[in-house]
Order: structure tokens, then sequence, then C-alpha cells
């Protein structure tokens, strides 16, 4: 990878037709769709997005009804919504070398052109892959200093990009968008989490609506400085070298992790050690004497909040991602639901749980996690170096499948299985289950 000028027209111009039909690009790029829309649809379900939706709708109101949500919304209210409910369970993808997640901006307005039929199947995957590639480019350009967040900054030139094409503007209108996003790249700070609070799920909306604007105001005719990106990496992040990032020719959308858990992706880890141990101590977990996470040092400076009283703060918790799957047998949504939150043994467990940093593992760069379990007079081990999703191990369709399931079933029922058979076998998504 070399250093390249911040603009991104070269990528607009490769990726504006989307991957080839066939294509491993195309096939990932419609599974990204489908697992964005699993967890938009886990989200909804939940009484504060629903809520979200409900307000949002007396200042934009139109004719998109989401499922959960009392109110219709406009097409860019709606996908600004489903953003927010997408990261409400930390269950969506993500790519690592943008060391963000690319895509949760742009799939909703995907989404959203699909249920409101302003754009067939082949059209929204292209505006979809489209956003993707130049978000991923601008994640690996915009690295955020300590203290901040990442969602809600550089994806919008993604959702800018997404937005224009799915508008029917063209090249020049669409890398207009994406040069005004880049001179207003907001700044997303990490302290909602810390202090538990779940604010951060705003930022995504916000990314999406400052794409949709851009677009319109590219419409116009408005336009911005070229060099607004590299601008801002010197101004507000202090950067004093050009950045670099993959060329044009290059899907990173193929390279884009679906999660097998709901949570930070640096619990996943460790969750997977335990998940694993498990079946020895599921009937004897009151035995239990003492707990040892050793992990890379990354997970354990992003992820190393301890009993936490809330939802976002436990998805962003090693040690609960240990104790939630010791207890519950896996790392979902209810891991996070108030009933997790209150029962007395998996606040035991989290409690226990020791973290320390394994410097082979930071050092080698690798994600992996051992967990130790003191059973009183028997210790039982076991180490990940990896989990579904990582590179080399992608989650199949069929994985993606029984995922989309498990997060969307509770809120749509059967018509779970027809939307997912649609998105993965490239008919219409645009049924009236999900958005009706």
């Amino acid at each position: 990878m070399t250093a390249q000028p911040a603009i991104l027209d070269d990528v607009i111009a490769w990726a504006w037709d989307g991957p080839p039909e066939g294509s491993a690009a195309a096939a990932q790029a419609r599974l990204l769709l489908l697992d964005s829309l699993g967890c938009a649809l886990a989200g909804l379900a939940q009484s504060r997005p629903a809520g979200f939706g409900g307000a949002l709708a007396g200042w934009m109101p139109g004719t998109v009804r989401l499922p959960g949500v009392p109110a219709s919304l406009a097409p860019g209210a709606a996908a600004s919504l489903l953003a927010t409910a997408m990261c409400w369970d930390e269950a969506n993808d993500g790519l690592a070398r943008a060391h963000g997640r690319p895509g949760l901006p742009v799939a909703p307005l995907a989404l959203v052109s699909l249920a409101t039929r302003s754009a067939r199947l082949g059209e929204a995957v292209a505006a979809y892959a489209l956003g993707y590639e130049v978000a991923a480019r601008a994640g690996e350009l915009w690295r955020i200093k300590p203290g901040m967040h990442v969602d809600g900054s550089w994806h919008c030139l993604g959702a800018a990009a997404a937005a224009a094409r799915l508008a029917g503007m063209d090249r020049p209108a669409a890398a207009r968008a994406v040069r005004l996003v880049a001179c207003q790249v907001p700044f997303s700070l990490y302290a909602p989490i810390a202090a538990g609070m779940d604010g951060r799920n705003l930022y995504p909306a916000q990314a999406v609506l400052l794409g949709v604007a851009a677009a319109a105001a590219a419409a116009a005719g408005m336009d911005a400085p070229a060099e607004g990106l590299e601008l801002g990496r010197r101004i507000a992040l202090g950067a004093t070298a050009p950045g670099s990032r993959a060329p044009a020719g290059e899907w990173l959308l193929a390279e884009g992790y679906v999660k097998p858990f709901a949570g930070v992706r640096h619990a996943h880890y460790g969750a997977a050690a335990a998940l694993a141990l498990r079946p020895a101590v599921a009937a004897r977990l009151e035995a239990v004497r003492g707990i040892r996470l050793e992990t890379y040092g990354e997970a354990i400076t992003y992820a190393g909040n301890r009993a936490p009283a809330t939802a976002i703060k436990a998805q962003f918790s090693l040690s609960w991602g240990v104790a939630a799957a010791l207890v519950q047998g896996d790392l979902g949504p209810a891991a996070y639901a108030a009933a997790a939150l209150a029962d007395p043994l998996l606040r035991r467990l989290e409690a226990m749980v020791e973290l320390h940093e394994d410097p082979a593992m930071t050092t080698a760069g690798r994600r992996a996690a051992r967990i130790t379990l003191d059973m009183g007079g028997e210790t039982l081990t076991h180490a990940v170096v990896g989990v579904a999703g990582d590179p080399g191990r992608p989650m199949a369709g069929e994985e993606v499948r029984a995922k989309f399931h498990r997060l969307a079933g509770p809120l749509l029922g059967e018509a779970a299985a027809s939307v997912a058979t649609a998105m993965l076998e490239g008919n219409a998504l645009a049924t009236p289950a999900p958005f009706g």
C-alpha cells in the first residue's frame, strides 16, 4: 500500500457499477447487506430505537414504515434510524483495515431504496459497494486519536457517494458530494460508552443525514476543495505525513467480516474460548473460583470496561463477554438485556475475570485469547487464535442466514425466511414483511 492523495475520485470511477455479477465480491456485498438488515431489525425490537423513530417522524414524516416504529418516516430519516438500530446490539459487520464499519451508514440507504422500490437489487448492491469502497479507504486514511470514536466520522464519505448514486446522479456529482463531506468529517467521542450511555448510537444516524445532505447539495452544484480530507487529517488529527490507502481496483468489501456474536469484536475471542470450556462446567458454574483472560493489548485498552451497568458498556467489556458466554452459552443480544444485567451469577463471574495482556499476541498483531478457569482443585484452559469472520475464516452464506433468522426472527417471524432467501438468491428484497 503506497501513499496516495486523499481524493477518492479514482475509487468512485472504478467502483461505480459495483462488483461484477457472479463474483465473490458481489456475493459478499449481498451477504453484508443481509447481515445489516438482520442487525437493524434486531435493534428496532428495542424500545429506545423505536422511540427515536417515532420522535424523528415529527421532523421528517414520510411513507416508509419500519417494523416496531409507531410512525412513518421520510426515506432519509428511515435510513438514519436503521443506522442507529443496526449498531444497537453491536453485532454488525466491519473491516479490520479500516478499524471500523464502512457499511454502517451505507447499508441503510441501500435497504431503504429497496423498501421504497426506488432501486432494484442490482442497483442497490452497486450503490452499497460504491459507498463501502469509498468509506473503507476513508477509514484507512482517517485514523482517530485516543478518546475519539470511529462511528459517524469517516463513514459519511461513503454515505455521500451511495446517496448520490441512489439519487440517479453521475460520477462527477458523487465526487462533489464526497468532497463536501470531506471538509466536515464529524468529531465523534468515545465518552458516551465510557459513561455507559447509548448516545454513541446516534453517530451513524448523523453520518447518513450528512451523506444525504451532501448528495443534495452536490446535485444543486455545490462543491468543496479536493484537499479537504487531507487538511482535516492535519488540523483535526494532527497527522504530519500523507495517509495511505488501498488503490482503486481492489474490492475491500471482500475482506469485510460478519460478526458471529453481538458486542465489540475484541470480546469475541475470549467469549469463543469460554464457550469451548462451557460444556465441561455448565452444570457447576457456582464452583468457579477464578477466571483469567489473556489477550492482546488493544482489546484491553478498548474493551476493558468492568462491572457494566448498562447494555452499551457491557457490549464493550471483555469480562462481561466471557461471563455471559459461560452463563448463557452464547453471546447474542440477550447478553445485554436487562435480565442479564441483573443476573447475580453472571455478575459474580464477571467480577472474577482477571484481564492480562499477552505480549506475544500484541507483538504479533494477532487477535486471540486464552481462558483459564479455576474450578477449586481443577484448572481448565482453552486458547482461541481466531473466530468466524476473521481473514481466511469468512462466515458462509448458511451461517449468515442463520444469524439473520436469530436476530430478525423475534420481530418478523416466518417472514425472515423469505427475506433471507430473497437477498441470498438475488431476488427483490422489497417485500412487505420487513418494511410493511
